[in-house]
């Protein structure tokens, strides 16, 4: 059984070229990812000022706390979704991580000045991202038909986008009304984390079985019956992930490509020194990246699943890439203010279409006993090509200075969209464990 397309189980199916509603689960799911968001900004955007000004520690020391916690959290990701896939517990092992995350801002308030307690919470919160993630995006997977993915995606990470748009704002809110008390933030954080938790309990459910296209009607169901999602409490067949070409296409295109991606900070502060501008903008540069991720998200997802039937979701992806590519050209053209604009919307293009979108191509391939595992895979390999680029233009940056970093970067990036232009499957890749509509006439 599976949440159909207008959000209800078993509902009938609909007439060829209906628009499909958002299914109910992805609604919730991407309410607490809102409300989670919120938390953690509100966190995350008076953390350095908290540790640097107010607790006195130094640059260095908050820069390797914060870099150490963030290279882990992509580790712990492979846990995460071994553990969801394990026995089915999708929802469990993500509302563990997300109890984890509201729990280190209780961590935060209760440490005072002890730096061990400090980087105890620091790391709780980064281990509760890390783990509630792959699971979290394998049930939005398995709550819809996979036609519809790209539109799923896109709606959860706008929802996501606006909470982190928005507590940053909360948590300035709460600095003015209590006269910089820090302690409020973390207090308040904690709660808003906590009511996320409770929107997972109460209103996602537990894990669908695999997600499939519309129903064939009383004649399908046999046929439908042993790709049956195994209950909960049972253990699944394994199936390695890496043994699926079409994964493995996915996968390898993605690390190329996070490779030659140099990161969202080095771009903005090639901006700052380019044009001179004041260095407190530098605070407010990702708030116009991620605006336009906003608003692009969800017809982003929309247009890549308009296109699933003849190339995939890998066109939409390959674009992306393309306005980051452009990103980086406007950055090596002489620079003026309306640069600014430019490298911001062409940076909130690339992450919509390529954030959820990687998802929505990749999820297909996977079984649905071992989606989450997969997904963290995808997610971990994605991240360590990122922190691998990231740290090869700083490299590049300190030994040739910024511009000639800058060029390499772009011709890197040109290199790999050559490059994933031919590794990723020109099809849709689907999970060969399932079931074919029969009434389907492009069905073999």
């Amino acid at each position: 059984m599976y949440l159909a397309a207008n959000g209800r189980p078993d509902a009938p199916p609909r007439p060829p070229g209906a628009r499909r509603r958002v299914p109910a689960a992805v609604l919730a799911l991407g309410a607490v990812s809102l409300v989670t968001d919120i938390s953690s900004e509100m966190v995350t955007a008076v953390l350095p000022l908290y540790l640097v000004l107010g607790l006195g520690l130094t640059p260095l020391q908050f820069g390797f706390l914060d870099g150490m916690f963030n290279g882990a959290t992509a580790l712990v990701r492979l846990l995460g979704g071994r553990l969801a896939d394990r026995r089915g517990h999708h929802k469990r092992v993500a509302g563990a991580g997300y109890l984890l995350s509201a729990l280190s801002r209780l961590g935060l308030l209760l440490a005072g000045g002890a730096a061990g307690a400090i980087a105890a919470a620091l790391a709780a919160d980064r281990l509760g991202k890390g783990i509630r993630t792959a699971p979290r995006d394998a049930l939005i997977s398995l709550s819809g038909p996979p036609e519809s993915l790209g539109r799923s995606f896109g709606v959860h990470r706008a929802m996501d986008t606006t909470g982190a748009l928005l507590g940053p704002l909360a948590a300035f809110a709460v600095l003015w009304a209590t006269a910089d008390a820090y302690d409020a933030v973390f207090a308040v954080s904690f709660c808003t984390g906590l009511l996320g938790v409770l929107l997972l309990v109460v209103y996602v459910p537990a894990a669908p079985g695999p997600a499939r296209g519309p129903a064939a009607g009383p004649a399908a169901a046999p046929a439908a019956a042993p790709a049956a999602a195994p209950p909960a409490g049972t253990r699944p067949p394994r199936r390695p992930v890496l043994r699926d070409p079409a994964f493995r296409r996915v996968l390898c295109a993605a690390a190329l490509l996070g490779a030659t991606t140099i990161g969202d900070a080095f771009l903005y502060l090639l901006l700052l020194r380019g044009l001179d501008l004041p260095p407190a903008l530098f605070t407010l540069l990702p708030l116009g990246a991620a605006a336009v991720y906003l608003l692009l998200a969800v017809p982003a997802g929309r247009l890549a699943d308009r296109a699933a039937d003849r190339t995939g979701r890998r066109t939409a992806f390959l674009l992306g890439h393309c306005a980051l590519l452009g990103a980086y050209a406007l950055l090596l053209a002489p620079l003026s203010p309306p640069t600014v604009v430019g490298v911001l919307v062409l940076l909130g293009v690339f992450y919509a279409a390529t954030d959820g979108v990687l998802m929505a191509l990749a999820a297909p391939a996977l079984p649905a006993a071992g989606r989450a595992g997969g997904l963290a895979v995808l997610q971990t390999g994605q991240a360590l090509a990122r922190l691998l680029g990231a740290a090869g233009f700083g490299a590049a940056w300190t030994l040739w200075g910024q511009r000639p970093a800058l060029w390499a970067a772009a011709l890197a990036l040109a290199g790999a969209l050559a490059a994933a232009s031919r590794i990723l499957p020109a099809a849709p890749p689907t999970d060969p464990t399932a079931p074919t509509d029969p009434t389907d006439p492009e069905t073999p």
